[in-house]
C-alpha cells in the first residue's frame, strides 16, 4: 500500500487507493490497474527535456542545431553553436528552449531541433 495517492485517470482526483492489485477512486469509482499507475509515475518522473537524439536537456547546456531554421529574412545555419540554454517550464508557442544565438540575439528554439553538445 502507498503513503500517496494515485491522480484517476477518469476524473483526475488525486486520491485514489490502491486496493490489491487495482487502483480505486473514491470520488467516481473508477478502477484501473497498478501497472496503469507504475507508467503514469514513470511518465511524470522521466525526463522532460529531450534533444533530437533523445538525450536529457539542462538548463546551462551548450546545443548544436540540428537543421537549418528560417529566422525572419535570415537562415539560422544546421550546426550552430547555442551555449548557455535555458529550458521553459512554460513552452512559448511550443518552444521550451530560451536562448542567445550570435548573430541572431534571443529566440525560442525547441528541443526537437537541437542535440546536445559534448
Amino acid at each position: 500500500m502507498s503513503d500517496q495517492g494515485a491522480t484517476c485517470p477518469k476524473c483526475n482526483s488525486p486520491y485514489g487507493y490502491q486496493d490489491g492489485n487495482l487502483w480505486i477512486c473514491p470520488e467516481c469509482a473508477h478502477e484501473w490497474s497498478a501497472e496503469v499507475a507504475a507508467e503514469e509515475q514513470e511518465v511524470v518522473a522521466g525526463p522532460k527535456f529531450l534533444d533530437a537524439n533523445g538525450v536529457k536537456l539542462e538548463s546551462g547546456d551548450t546545443v548544436r542545431t540540428t537543421k537549418d531554421l528560417k529566422v525572419g529574412s535570415d537562415t539560422l545555419k544546421s550546426g550552430t553553436k547555442v551555449k548557455n540554454i535555458r529550458l521553459l517550464d512554460e513552452p512559448v508557442d511550443g518552444h521550451d528552449i530560451a536562448c542567445k544565438v550570435d548573430g541572431f540575439g534571443s529566440m525560442y528554439l525547441k528541443c526537437s531541433v537541437v542535440r546536445k553538445d559534448s
